[in-house]
């Protein structure tokens, strides 16, 4: 089965088209801890879910530069729905890793969707014919809407040493935990799922290495990069989107705000907001330098075929904490600009900085940590981590 590719920019036009009726169902998503099932129905019909599953499969086979435009635009409409097809994306890529039987098994749903996570939240015991798989995963992203999830375990190897796996896992095989109450990105239902003693069978079940490194030969384009470097791609353009977002939302009420308590019957005409919208724009911009750098780097490697050297690999992460890092700060000075009208629940400014700071919480987002990384690869040093 083979599916009509659209061409990026049709991709990204749909998207955008949907961004007043997706952006209609955020109240609800962030009350209900969830998305609204119109809001998967609608992403469904724009072929989101189809963006990383491998052609031959019906999907789009889409670069990361795809990906960085359509969750931008998605992020306008609710970071959280932006958030959560991000999601969907990694582990789709992910299938495509394994034996063409399982992809065919996982695939065969018209617009499956994947959930998962790179944490080690569980035990596999070897079995006849596959492994037996207890323990829990949090933070599980889209996980109401999923049909399969993956999930990290740890194994003992063939030496008594234990080594992390990658297992597909369909929903139905485990319970999910209505645990999501937090601050932000509180439509992603990022809930924990828990497995008691589930059957895994072998060929739905690979080392995690071999999924970290991707498959450099492959045939299919996408795959010639590590998983690092395009969970990231994947991921960055639903922090660009959030920036845009605050923005919209800020010039739509600015012509209506005065200054309270100061002689400005017009917020627009204070110099102090010209100083910061300017300072506010320009850190999106360089946030979108960032992402689409990212991007091209895995665009432009898988195309080419090149080795990935140590420091790309660590450049892509700090692009990423840059992008989380430059989207924060521009959200945080047009929220703190916003007067104290825009705590309201309904003025989407206070749902964007929330969503912002949750994601830069995130451990693979986090500025700081991604840019010790690259910092520590820089001076030479091996990275302290497998995730890169």
């Amino acid at each position: 089965m083979t599916a009509d590719v659209p061409a990026r920019q049709d991709v990204v036009r749909r998207v955008a088209d949907l961004v007043p009726t997706l952006g209609r169902h955020a109240g609800w998503a962030e009350e209900h801890r969830r998305l609204h099932n119109e809001q998967i129905e609608a992403l469904a019909a724009a072929g989101v879910f189809r963006l990383r599953i491998p052609a031959r499969h019906g999907g789009y086979e889409a670069d990361t530069t795809t990906l960085v435009d359509v969750a931008a635009e998605l992020a306008r409409a609710d970071g959280s729905l932006a958030w959560t097809a991000s999601v969907y994306w990694i582990p789709s890529w992910m299938v495509g890793l394994f034996p063409e039987p399982v992809q065919q098994e996982v695939f065969d749903t018209p617009d499956v969707r994947v959930c998962g996570t790179l944490s080690p939240g569980g035990t596999a015991s070897p079995v006849d014919g596959g492994v037996r798989v207890n323990g829990r995963w949090r933070f599980i992203t889209g996980a109401h809407h999923s049909h399969w999830q993956e999930i990290i375990a740890i194994q003992p190897g063939p030496d008594g040493q234990p080594i992390p796996v990658v297992a597909l896992v369909p929903l139905s095989d485990l319970h999910l935990v209505d645990d999501w109450h937090t601050s932000g990105m509180r439509g992603t239902g990022s809930v924990t799922t828990i497995a008691e003693d589930v059957f895994v069978p072998a060929e739905r079940v690979l080392p995690l290495p071999v999924v970290l490194s991707g498959a450099a030969g492959a045939d299919v384009t996408m795959y010639r990069a590590p998983l690092l470097p395009v969970a990231s791609a994947s991921s960055v353009g639903t922090v660009l989107g959030l920036a845009r977002a605050a923005r919209e939302t800020f010039f739509e009420r600015l012509p209506h705000r005065k200054i309270t308590y100061t002689g400005y019957d017009s917020q627009r005409e204070a110099p102090v907001t010209h100083l910061k919208v300017a300072e506010a724009a320009l850190r999106a911009d360089q946030a979108d330098f960032h992402a689409h750098r990212l991007a091209g780097l895995v665009d432009g490697k898988c195309v080419d075929g090149t080795p990935w050297t140590l420091l790309e690999r660590a450049q892509a992460r700090a692009d990423l904490g840059e992008v989380c890092r430059l989207a924060r700060e521009a959200v945080d000075i047009y929220a703190r600009a916003s007067g104290g009208s825009s705590i309201y629940s309904d003025v989407p400014i206070q749902r964007i900085a929330r969503d912002v700071q949750a994601v830069n919480m995130h451990a693979l987002m986090h500025p700081d940590t991604n840019a010790e990384l690259y910092g520590r690869v820089l001076c030479g040093l091996e990275p302290n981590t497998l995730y890169v």
